[in-house]
């Protein structure tokens, strides 16, 4: 008899779940619901580094972004506010270096493009000031090296080249340099340009279509030879081949909630590591093969506190941490990878 019972109470569990997997299948709420569990019982792949920086108080302003020269081990902070400096460099242990404000006005964007003869830092600034609407070279010491844009004027001309809140870049070991052009202001592309500065190609038009723009925020490069975009307000990355500026494809599975505001890859380039500014969020999302776009597959996540709002990060090609520059918490937040996954990438 009590076989029997056993028996009947076993069919009656799997029933209930044949019917709660009906219901799932028809409910946005229970949809949502089991999307939260598998959420939090992802992967974990970093902690937070709670001894960075050493000294926090030179954070006095909004921090924009960051960027990491992975070959002097030096990591750059850009902040915005009154009277303050306005560039900071720490090394990647933590320590404070130097700070410098010399013709920077609103930066948004960095990225530090050292080689074994120079150091080197690029900052996009969407400023309306004299030194406003250009992207410019400097040395790790706050020495102006290259203006690239016409000073003080926001336009969407290519001769003279002309920017208009240009967001961010990247620049290759070749000197090649892609930039996103638009946050939120006259123009909506993303520029390739040749060591000497020369257009090799664009994509520039406003709208949701392929090859299309709103607010793209970010950019970064494989080494597969793809350009990856956030489009921040197409709620997407659109990807593209670097030689030829064709378009590949395009995320957007992954970003229903909110766009990407932030798009780089870990040194191992398994994954995309990507920021959701409002939503206070990290993703780790699995790159596709060579070869292939796919679908965006998030394999694990960083929730951070309300109102952090992470805006622009970067990564150590060395160390693999994550550096994240956060508006609403105004400071730099340094990720570092657990033993199990550094290991991977440096086996």
């Amino acid at each position: 008899m009590a076989r029997f019972w056993f028996c009947v109470a076993g069919a009656g569990c799997f029933l209930a779940l044949l019917v709660l997997h009906s219901r799932i299948r028809d409910s946005p709420v229970l949809r949502e619901f089991v999307f939260q569990v598998s959420w939090r019982t992802e992967e974990i792949l970093y902690r937070l580094d709670v001894g960075w920086p050493k000294h926090s108080e030179y954070f006095t302003g909004a921090t924009f972004c960051v960027a990491v020269d992975s070959l002097n081990r030096l990591v750059y902070v850009a902040q915005r506010g009154e009277n303050i400096q306005k560039v900071l460099v720490f090394t990647e242990d933590g320590y404070f270096l130097r700070a410098w404000n010399y013709t920077v006005d609103t930066p948004h964007g960095m990225f530090a493009a050292s080689t074994l003869h120079e150091q080197s830092v690029w900052i996009t600034d969407v400023g309306s000031g004299s030194y406003g609407h250009t992207i410019k070279k400097y040395s790790s010491f706050g020495d102006l090296v290259q203006v690239l844009g016409t000073p003080g004027e926001k336009g969407s001309g290519l001769n003279p080249l002309q920017f208009d809140n240009p967001a961010e870049l990247y620049v290759e070991d070749t000197g090649d340099i892609y930039i996103v052009d638009g946050d939120g202001g006259l123009n909506n592309r993303l520029i390739k340009l040749s060591q000497d500065f020369m257009v090799l190609w664009l994509h520039g038009e406003n709208g949701t279509g392929p090859a299309k723009f709103s607010i793209p925020h970010s950019v970064t490069v494989d080494s597969a030879g793809r350009v990856w975009v956030a489009d921040r307000g197409n709620k997407r990355i659109q990807v593209f081949d670097k030689d030829t500026g064709e378009w590949l494809g395009a995320w957007n599975n992954c970003f229903t909630e909110e766009g990407p505001s932030s798009v780089r890859f870990t040194p191992d380039e398994k994954y995309l590591v990507i920021a959701q500014l409002n939503l206070s969020r990290l993703l780790f999302v699995a790159a596709p093969p060579v070869g292939s776009i796919g679908y965006c597959s998030v394999i694990s996540s960083i929730q951070l506190a309300d109102q952090v709002l992470p805006h622009l990060l970067d990564v150590s090609g060395k160390t693999g941490a994550i550096y994240v520059a956060e508006i609403g918490a105004r400071q730099v937040q340094k990720y570092v990878p657990l033993n199990s996954y550094f290991s991977s990438f440096h086996s």
